[in-house]
């Protein structure tokens, strides 16, 4: 299992932001816009700051999804 972050870009888009734009306003580095970007982990304190600028809760951005490798 492992989060997706395919709300956030949805959301962004549909709040006409650009990525880096966002990331400076939520006060997050370009090195976590690159894990989310990839689906990599970041810390909480990440996500906290995404939710305070997009005045969202966590399940708005991110979702677990199965792991494509996973015959479960």
């Amino acid at each position: 299992m492992k989060l997706s972050y395919k709300k956030l870009w949805v959301m962004l888009v549909e709040r006409d932001m650009k990525k880096t734009e966002f990331a400076k306003k939520a006060g997050i580095s370009s090195a976590s816009l690159a894990k989310l970007g990839k689906g990599a982990n970041v810390t909480t304190d990440v996500l906290v700051k995404i939710c305070k600028e997009l005045k969202c809760d966590i399940v708005d951005i991110c979702e677990i999804v199965p792991d494509e490798t996973s015959e479960e």
